[in-house]
């Protein structure tokens, strides 16, 4: 029998939407009209069309987050709200939980499932138009920076809790994103390096400290595709990857996306400009830049290699892996 995650993409959005209706028998939204397919990397997302208005229901990845970890993204998405960021609205259920364990027959494991309301917003990518994307790029720096100023002063409740993006999170043993090196396209030869590289980057790491200027709690995807702006206000969505870790990286994860274009150095310039209008951030830490860079893709290779089942790892793989290997080799001539 095939497997669930070998089963065609077709036939599993089926049954993931099939799920999907099942988990409507937990909230007060009726009538329902369309549940209509958004995106399905590692979580599904569909479009909830109602008689009384439109949401987004989310089935996430099955063990990606325990129950405590997923209600603790939803407590800091609020307490933002409340200190002024736009995030999306909850939905809570009749039980006025933040969502739903719900389990299917077509389905192998009991799935997270929550409703936020429905944002007509367009992602800050679309809307910049070519001559603004150095503003878009400050924009963004400004926005991580408040981000990051507020959580250095947001006490949490006793149980919140949230993954660490810190050494062993990103490269220990067991990477919170897989085991990188044991990619297949990588080489003995490669993989060597890498793993020689990993030892020094973890060294650094340590090094670095996880002061409160410099690491906490970051959303760790705040890319233009994340930011919705409707008319005045830009809504911060996908908080999937949100957890402790060094800001730098949560820089690193906004840049990599630049570093093949024309311009990476002018892009750095001007998001460091705009995250500096609103938070200090020294020489020191920027030194670090391409520390973190490197530990991005080392990331990426390993949400591939734990990802075979998804359209985006099965493109990008061997890609990845002639670039992390570049990258490694580079940075380990650099730092002997």
């Amino acid at each position: 029998m095939v497997g669930f995650y070998q089963q065609a993409t077709e036939q599993r959005v089926k049954k993931f939407r099939n799920l999907g209706v099942q988990a409507l028998a937990f909230w007060d939204l009726k009538p329902i009209a369309e549940l209509e397919l958004l995106s399905y990397r590692e979580n599904v997302v569909y479009k909830l069309i109602t008689g009384d208005g439109d949401y987004a229901l989310k089935i996430h990845r099955a063990g990606y987050h325990s129950n405590e970890e997923l209600r603790s993204e939803m407590i800091w998405m609020e307490a933002l709200s409340e200190y002024g960021f736009a995030t999306p609205e909850i939905i809570r259920t009749r039980q006025g939980d933040p969502f739903a364990i719900v389990e299917s027959e077509d389905v192998p494991d009991p799935c997270q499932v929550d409703i936020v309301r429905w944002i007509n917003g367009t992602p800050l990518n679309e809307v910049a138009e070519k001559n603004s994307q150095l503003d878009m790029h400050r924009y963004v720096g400004e926005l991580m920076a408040r981000l990051h100023n507020h959580t250095s002063q947001w006490i949490p409740p006793e149980d919140f809790t949230r993954f660490s993006w810190d050494d062993d999170g990103l490269l220990g043993e067991n990477p919170i994103w897989g085991r990188f090196w044991e990619l297949e396209y990588l080489s003995h030869t490669q993989r060597e390096t890498i793993l020689k590289t990993r030892d020094v980057a973890k060294a650094q790491l340590q090094a670095f400290g996880q002061t409160k200027d410099r690491y906490g709690l970051i959303h760790c995807d705040l890319l233009p595709q994340n930011l919705l702006k409707d008319e005045e206000t830009v809504r911060i969505i996908d908080f999937d990857d949100c957890g402790y870790g060094w800001h730098m990286f949560d820089i690193a994860t906004y840049m990599f996306l630049y570093t093949f274009e024309a311009n990476p150095e002018e892009v750095k310039r001007a998001f460091i400009e705009g995250y500096r209008r609103q938070r200090d951030l020294s020489e020191e830490q920027l030194q670090s830049y391409d520390l973190f860079m490197l530990i991005r893709v080392m990331t990426y290779c390993g949400w591939v290699y734990t990802r075979p089942e998804a359209e985006t790892a099965q493109e990008n793989a061997e890609t990845l892996a002639a670039v992390v290997a570049n990258a490694a080799e580079v940075y380990l001539t650099n730092n002997q």
